[in-house]
């Protein structure tokens, strides 16, 4: 709901206000939530919190991202902050919030508390981690307000309702960021498809949870590898034709996974998607980092943000009744008759369209280069 009522709203601000400010107060804000969970005790306002805290990310992501930038000494850096900011989100925190929550569960019951005051300790340090957060952005970072005076932010700021047309109208109207759109699209539809039939794909290779989770972790082993390859690979290829082309090469790893008929050639394939999405999510970065302006720069990731959230979401929604409809199916290759499930072809269908906006985007991203 954050990202489909608030998602462009969320960059008119990073744009508007300074940077730093928008992300205090958003920190500030999730420590407060957070603390008020165990002294409420009630489902109904852990619901209320859940979706607060989901809208002051929608703020927090665009300010943070847009502010990266003016954080380095050169654009040529831009590449390597992108690498960092994405190890930290899906590497470092995911591991490290994992093990911190291992470590009070460990420690609580030998003070003798019960699993809710267990719970409601991780709660209360991850609060005080957003305190912590929002001091040192105040204190330790002021470059995150942006490059412009404080003068410049008081002369004449235009309203929000303008910012916002005109954070639209750069998007549709500018072919780099257009294609960059186009992408996003292809690339994350494709994703929410292999999310959603990971458990039924799993099955129809004859395995069961091991499997599945073996196919879900190759996903994010293959994204890992995917960031650290980019930039390797960006020192050969111009970024614009990069995104596009990780975008095909992650459309076709997923027919290759739509007609895997072993587990082995399934973990290859799914290994191969999630690291061609890892190189066009980090050049995307990039390229928004390095090529948008800083005036217009909180609205175009707020869009993307706001884009992936809504898309990933759309597929997983829309994907289990499309492999409801197609169902089960008999195919005849020559005298043979083989037995095929729905999710083979929905992840072949979503890997062609993969493929399909990979074109595209790397077309109409090139040909403003080019221009």
């Amino acid at each position: 709901m954050p990202s489909l009522l608030f998602g462009p709203l969320a960059g008119v601000l990073a744009d508007r206000f300074d940077r730093r400010k928008v992300m205090v107060t958003c920190d500030l804000t999730k420590f407060v939530l957070l603390l008020s969970i165990p002294f409420v005790g009630q489902l109904w306002w852990l619901l209320v919190v859940t979706l607060l805290l989901e809208l002051c990310t929608m703020f927090w992501i665009p300010a943070k991202d847009a502010a990266v930038p003016n954080l380095l000494r050169s654009p040529a850096q831009m590449e390597s902050a992108a690498q960092l900011s994405l190890l930290v989100t899906y590497g470092v925190a995911v591991v490290g919030g994992a093990g911190l929550f291992a470590l009070v569960s460990k420690v609580g019951p030998l003070f003798g508390a019960d699993q809710a005051t267990t719970v409601y300790a991780a709660l209360c340090v991850n609060g005080f981690a957003f305190l912590v957060s929002a001091l040192v952005v105040y204190f330790a970072i002021p470059e995150i307000s942006g490059r412009a005076t404080e003068a410049e932010r008081r002369h004449a700021p235009p309203s929000m309702l303008f910012l916002l047309r005109d954070g639209y109208t750069f998007v549709v109207r500018t072919p780099l960021v257009r294609g960059l759109v186009v992408g996003i699209i292809g690339a994350f539809t494709a994703g929410g498809a292999v999310i959603a039939t990971a458990k039924l794909y799993a099955s129809s290779l004859g395995g069961g949870d091991a499997a599945y989770s073996i196919l879900f972790a190759s996903v994010f082993a293959g994204l890992a590898a995917g960031m650290a390859v980019g930039p390797v690979l960006a020192r050969r290829v111009p970024h614009r034709r990069l995104f596009g082309s990780a975008i095909i090469g992650a459309g076709g790893s997923l027919v290759v996974v739509a007609v895997a008929v072993h587990l082995f050639m399934a973990i290859a394939a799914v290994l191969c998607v999630g690291a061609f999405a890892g190189v066009a999510f980090l050049t995307g970065l990039t390229v928004i980092g390095t090529e948008v302006a800083d005036g217009i720069r909180g609205r175009v990731n707020a869009f993307v943000q706001s884009l992936v959230r809504l898309v990933l979401l759309g597929a997983m929604s829309v994907v289990p009744i499309v492999v409801g409809v197609v169902a089960t199916r008999t195919v005849t290759v020559g005298d043979t008759a083989l037995l095929v499930d729905g999710t083979r072809f929905v992840l072949a269908g979503g890997g062609i369209l993969a493929a399909v906006v990979g074109v595209v985007a790397r077309r109409q991203m090139t040909e403003e280069g080019a221009s």
